[in-house]
Order: structure tokens, then C-alpha cells, then sequence
């Protein structure tokens, strides 16, 4: 027997639905009052008026109540942050901890995005898979005996209640057959189905306040058939792998931690061993290379570190051996001062005794001679020992000029020295444009014009030449040259006559500090150029000095 169901025909919704559910309210539904009361017969009965709500597709994740987000207070409100006040924060927070947490919230979110893509992926499978299910058997049914009402109404409802499903026939003008205590919810979806507009419809409904999943086939001479199950079991699952994936995530954001705290452990132990050398360099002043291991960017930083503690070593022993050289030969001259000082005085003492020895008046002034000429060495070793020790070059603009105006100079003034009296020099100057500090330059050729006439022989020729550097020498460059006519270098002291304080066991004899070369050595490094000993084609020393060219 068929009911009539009353209510809007409209259409229902068509097999790709929307999801997720919405709220029980908005389903459509016919309470199950209205179905038949006879296990056998159903008696007509209007059935009331369907519920016009979209369908929709069920959902097991749990509601939320919405909630807005925390705003900043205006001008009247303490609860803006201070400018840099994270920042500042993390600025607090060691290094080591910083990257532990950084690791740990990169890891613990991607474990809990790859859960919820997990559930909503599984959830969107199981209801896909649910409605196809339904879709497939409703399809089979109407194409058989059961579209048929009077078959229907001899199927046990009991079977239909074991299987939970729930079956319906309903036709265009809204009237439908059922069983008694097995009506599926029925609306206008249903009766829009049988009108074959569309022949397919898939919704949530609800009845007696369970969920069900209907499915509403064209079977036919203006009929469709209605198949619904409910959604618990489905529920269920969806319920028990979200208690699963939120262990996984806990686990995995727990995991994520321990990792983040292991990798910056790991990877900041160089940085540890770095800190604690450089805190022993500062306690301690011990200069000894940290061990560099492996290849990486803390091993780079190692390296670069261990080059500045050998460049800072290098420099203290500079220092070091130049003040114990200084004051070894400050010790000569100021000895010898002293003793002439003491001898005048004696002497100036002796001359109120009658009959006292006294110094007669050449030999006064062979003492004050010498005087002098002491005073005038050591003021010059004070100041070569002074232009030494800076290790940074005096604050003197670069300029360019012309290396053999500079070399002119020097030649003028060596002539007026009293070493060069008995000596030629032998000039040869080619232009050449370099960009230095003249007086700086212009010192360093004097000392290798002195040297040279030191040790050249009365009579002797000082050779000197200034040429542009070729290949394969040193193209580029301005060279100079002072040859002496000397004795010459032995082989083994070339390359030791540059060195600070360093004299040879013939110039021992002689004066000097033995420190005019280095600072030859020392001009020419500032000036990017070098120095260089060489025997000179005529027997003595050739020493070279060369610098760029402009």
C-alpha cells in the first residue's frame, strides 16, 4: 500500500554532494510515526511535510565554537607588544636551545599537517566509498523484484534492521512504501529522483536522532527506490583513527623534539669547542691552534680563527725579540755614554786638585766628539727601533710620484754624509710612476745608499739604478738597485740581512744597528713590493727593492 508524502518536490542533491555535514537541524527528515503499523500491510497515511535543508555529507569531526582572534588594543590599551620584543626575546634564549626549538616546531607541525591530511583523506574515502556502496547495491535492487512494492512489503523488517539499512519506494506525486519501524528519511530528494531530475540523489538524513546516509535510485514507472544505512559504524572508525593519529602526532611532535635538542647538540659542539679555545686564549694567552675537524663551515670558521692566533703569535714574538734585541744593543752605546760622561767629570773634578791628572784639550774634545756621535747613533736607533714596532703604517696619504725624484733626493743627501766622501756613485734612473709615501720611500733608499757606501772602499764606485721591471722578472714594477764594491754577502747571510738587529760577524766592527735594511724590507712590504740580496756582478752586494708601478 502506498502513503502519500506531502511537501515541496524539490529536487535533491545529486550523487557528488557537498561536504561536511551540517548541523542535525538543517537535515531533512520525516519522524517514523508515520510509517505503517503492521508487519504485513501499511496502511496509507499522509506522511508530513519534508524538510527542504541541502543536503549535506556527514561529518564525525568534532564542532567548535567560533572564536575571534585576540586583536591589538588601540591607543587606549597596554596590550601591544614592544617594537622587538620577540626578537629580544629570542636574543635571551642560548643558541643551542634556539635551534632546538626551531627544529622542534618545524617538526611537530609537519607531523601534525601530515595527521590531519591523513583523517580528512581517510574520512573523504570512507564516505566516497560508503555512498558508492549504496549507489551500487540501490542500483541492483531497483533493477529487480525489490522496486516492486508488493514485493517490498514482504521483506522482514528484521533483516533490514540487521543489515542497518533501511529501504523505501517513493513515487513522483510524493507517495511512498515502507516498512513499519524501517523508513529511511524521506524528502524532496527522494521524489526528485523518482521525476528522474536527477535520476540520483545523495544525502544525510536523520531519524529517531540517528544519522543516516540515503540514497534515493530511478527504478522506474515513476518510482525510486530509498536505501539509507546508518553512519555510526562509520563514525566509529573515523573516531577510532583520529585517537590513533593523535598518539602518532604526539609521538611524532615528542620525537621531533628529542631530535631538534640531538641535532643542536650535534651540530653546535664545534661552536662550543670554538668558544671554550677562544675563553682559554683570554684567560690564559695561550696561542696554541685549536684541532680543525671535518670540512664544513665551523671548520672553515676554526681555520680562519687558528690563522689570526698565528698571526697574533707572530706579532708578540716580533715584538718580543724586538725589545730584547733593542735592548741589547742600546746596552753599547748607552755603556760607552757613559763612560765618556764619567771620564768628563772626573776630569772637570781632578782640574780643582792641584796636581791632579786632567784631560788635556784635545783629548777633551776627541771625548766630546765622541759624544756626540754616540747621542747621534742612539737617537738613530730609537728611531728606527720605533719606526719598527708599529706594526700598522703611519696615517700618510698614498700619492703619486715619481721613484726617481725620490731616489734624487736620497742620492743629495748621502753625498753630504760623511760615509760617502770616499765613494762614486754611478748613476743610471729611468722614470718610473709608483704611487707610495715619498718620505717612507725616500728613507729607504738612503739606508740602501749608506749601506752601500759602508762597505765599499775608499775610492769604490756605488752603483745605482732605477729601471721598469720586465719579463719574466717582475713586469709591472720599479725596480732599484745598489750595487757596492765591497767585500760582498756570503752565500748563507742573503737572506738573512734583512732580518731586524742581524749583523755579520765583519759588521760588528762597524757602526750601525744593524736595522737600516729592515726598515728597507719593511717600506717596500707596505708598498705591496719586496727586497732581495744578490753578489753584484763587480764583487760586492747587489740589493734589489722593487714596488708596482702606477
Amino acid at each position: 500500500m502506498e502513503r502519500p508524502v506531502t511537501g515541496p518536490s524539490n529536487a535533491g542533491s545529486p550523487v557528488a554532494d557537498d561536504r561536511p555535514p551540517a548541523d542535525p537541524h538543517d537535515r531533512a527528515e520525516i519522524p517514523a510515526s508515520t510509517s505503517a503499523r503492521t508487519p504485513a500491510t501499511a496502511t496509507p497515511t499522509p506522511s508530513p511535510a519534508p524538510s527542504t535543508a541541502p543536503s549535506t555529507t556527514p561529518s564525525t569531526a568534532p564542532s567548535t565554537t567560533p572564536s575571534t582572534a585576540p586583536t591589538d588594543r588601540d591607543d587606549d590599551g597596554t596590550d601591544d607588544p614592544p617594537p622587538g620584543l620577540v626578537r629580544h626575546i629570542l636574543q635571551g634564549i642560548p643558541l643551542r636551545r634556539r635551534v632546538g626549538i626551531l627544529v622542534s616546531v618545524g617538526g611537530g607541525l609537519l607531523v601534525a599537517l601530515i595527521a590531519i591530511a591523513v583523517f580528512f583523506t581517510a574520512q573523504r574515502a570512507l564516505y566516497d566509498q560508503l555512498d558508492e556502496s549504496l549507489v551500487q547495491r540501490a542500483t541492483v535492487a531497483a533493477s529487480g523484484d525489490l522496486a516492486d512494492p508488493a514485493i517490498l512489503l514482504r521483506v522482514s523488517s528484521d533483516a533490514l534492521a540487521a543489515g542497518e539499512v533501511r529501504v523505501a519506494i517513493v513515487t513522483s506525486g510524493g507517495e511512498f512504501v515502507t516498512l513499519r519501524g524501517s523508513s529511511p528519511p524521506l524528502g524532496a530528494a527522494e521524489v526528485s529522483a523518482a521525476r528522474q531530475d536527477p535520476p540520483t540523489s545523495v544525502r544525510t538524513g536523520v531519524v529517531d536522532g540517528e544519522v543516516y546516509r540515503v540514497v534515493a535510485v530511478y527504478a522506474g514507472e515513476g518510482r525510486a527506490l530509498v536505501l539509507a544505512q546508518e553512519l555510526e559504524p562509520t563514525r566509529r572508525t573515523l573516531s577510532k583513527l583520529a585517537v590513533v593519529l593523535l598518539v602518532a602526532g604526539a609521538s611524532g611532535v615528542l620525537l621531533a623534539a628529542l631530535t631538534g635538542v640531538a641535532i643542536a647538540r650535534a651540530g653546535l659542539r664545534p661552536v662550543e669547542r670554538l668558544i671554550s679555545a677562544t675563553e682559554r686564549v683570554a684567560r690564559t694567552g695561550d696561542l696554541r691552534p685549536i684541532p680543525v675537524t671535518g670540512g664544513d663551515e665551523i671548520a672553515r670558521l676554526t681555520s680562519s680563527f687558528n690563522a689570526m692566533l698565528a698571526a697574533l703569535a707572530s706579532s708578540i714574538e716580533r715584538q718580543r725579540r724586538l725589545v730584547a734585541d733593542a735592548g741589547h744593543e742600546l746596552r753599547t752605546p748607552l755603556t760607552s755614554l757613559r763612560t765618556n760622561l764619567e771620564l768628563l767629570m772626573a776630569s772637570d773634578r781632578a782640574s780643582d786638585r792641584p796636581g791632579a791628572p786632567t784631560l788635556s784639550a784635545q783629548d777633551r774634545e776627541e771625548l766630546q766628539a765622541d759624544l756626540r756621535a754616540q747621542v747621534d747613533e742612539l737617537a738613530n736607533l730609537i728611531g728606527d727601533v720605533v719606526e719598527l714596532a708599529r706594526d700598522d703604517p703611519p696615517e700618510v696619504a698614498a700619492e703619486p710620484l715619481d721613484l726617481a725624484d725620490v731616489v734624487e733626493r736620497a742620492l743629495d743627501r748621502a753625498r753630504r754624509r760623511g760615509t760617502a766622501e770616499n765613494v762614486t756613485f754611478d748613476v743610471d734612473l729611468a722614470s718610473c710612476e709608483v704611487t707610495g709615501d715619498a718620505n717612507a720611500l725616500e728613507r729607504a733608499a738612503l739606508n740602501l745608499l749608506d749601506n752601500a757606501a759602508k762597505w765599499s772602499p775608499p775610492g769604490g764606485t756605488v752603483r745605482v739604478t732605477l729601471r721598469p721591471g720586465v719579463a719574466p722578472e717582475r713586469p709591472g714594477t720599479a725596480v732599484l738597485e745598489v750595487a757596492d764594491s765591497g767585500p760582498g754577502i756570503a752565500d748563507e747571510e742573503l737572506d738573512l740581512v734583512f732580518e731586524r738587529f742581524y749583523r755579520s760577524l765583519d759588521a760588528r766592527t762597524m757602526s750601525g744597528s744593524g736595522l737600516g735594511l729592515s726598515i728597507v724590507a719593511q717600506v717596500a712590504d707596505r708598498h705591496h713590493g719586496g727586497v732581495s740580496a744578490h753578489r753584484a756582478p763587480e764583487g760586492g752586494a747587489l740589493l734589489r727593492f722593487w714596488m708596482p708601478r702606477r
